[in-house]
């Protein structure tokens, strides 16, 4: 078999949308020939931080070790203080950033549209190409 590259990504969503981080996961998951390392926080695997700082701290290293940072593109994110963080971070840091666009959205936050590497709809070919294409 042919050595695989180990993606190491982060996705960026919303704990009130835990089906679409699930989704991705799931995608990823069964993808052939594709293999890759979870470095997202969720909300059945949360942060062990008591303040803001730390969480930040926190979220800064498990960005720093990526290739990429997914992020889920619903509108929500305009209100999520920690996407903002995650998308800053990965700019800080020139991380690639994947946007994609959950099924059935008509727009796409202009942080993200303006930030994003690559933008691709919602589903598990486009968002593997993706990865395979600018994940560094």
């Amino acid at each position: 078999m042919p050595y695989l590259k180990n993606y190491r990504l982060l996705i960026s969503h919303s704990w009130h949308y835990e089906s679409q981080y699930s989704t991705i996961v799931t995608w990823l998951n069964n993808t052939s020939y594709f293999k890759w390392s979870n470095h997202s926080v969720s909300a059945d695997r949360p942060l062990n931080t008591k303040t803001n700082q730390q969480l930040r701290e926190e979220l800064s290293q498990q960005i720093r070790g990526c290739n990429a940072v997914i992020v889920v593109a619903g509108m929500y994110t305009l209100y999520s203080e920690w996407i903002n963080y995650e998308i800053d971070e990965a700019l800080r840091m020139k991380k690639p950033i994947i946007g994609i666009k959950p099924w059935g959205n008509q727009r796409i936050p202009e942080k993200i549209q303006q930030n994003a590497t690559v933008l691709v709809g919602w589903n598990s070919s486009s968002l593997v190409s993706a990865v395979r294409n600018y994940a560094l």
